[in-house]
């Protein structure tokens, strides 16, 4: 029996955006961070690890600003939050190219990423796509999240580009 989804505190706010590829994790007790949060997290300069999310209320995680999460972060583990640079030209912001992670990535996964349809993504999408194709993450889903995005052009493999 499939067990029915649990409605996300974060689904229905307003200006919290997330994707259909998370929704395995976007239930009542948001175990994972969602790319939005990682994203505004990103532009705030703070790295929250996935231990110190799981320390907090769902109210908490609703609330994350940059100096609220480093007190929660410290007040929940004993630690200082990770600070990072603010990236002032993030890969994501750059829609004149798409980024070879990406290209590659797609390849693997069977698709072609054009200029244009990078460029018509959201800041947020294009965020997620390179989170989910660095190294040393599952990978798992990328395929889900490109093709969530639209991307329909499957790559072509040698033998379908040969003409009987």
């Amino acid at each position: 029996m499939k067990q029915e989804m649990l409605s996300s505190p974060f689904k229905d706010l307003r200006d919290i955006e997330y994707f259909k590829f998370e929704e395995d994790f976007i239930e009542k007790n948001v175990r994972c961070i969602p790319m939005i949060v990682r994203f505004k997290m990103d532009a705030a300069g703070i790295k929250l690890k996935l231990a110190e999310w799981s320390r907090f209320s769902i109210g908490e995680r609703i609330e994350l600003y940059k100096n609220h999460l480093a007190s929660l972060v410290k007040k929940y583990t004993g630690k200082s939050a990770t600070v990072m640079e603010v990236d002032k030209n993030p890969l994501w912001s750059i829609t004149g190219t798409v980024p070879v992670m990406i290209e590659e990535k797609a390849m693997e996964s069977g698709y072609d990423i054009w200029v244009s349809q990078w460029k018509s993504l959201t800041d947020l999408q294009r965020f997620a796509l390179l989170k989910l194709c660095r190294e040393g993450h599952e990978n798992k889903n990328f395929p889900k999240a490109i093709m969530e995005f639209g991307f329909v052009n499957k790559r072509e493999t040698s033998e379908s580009r040969i003409i009987h």
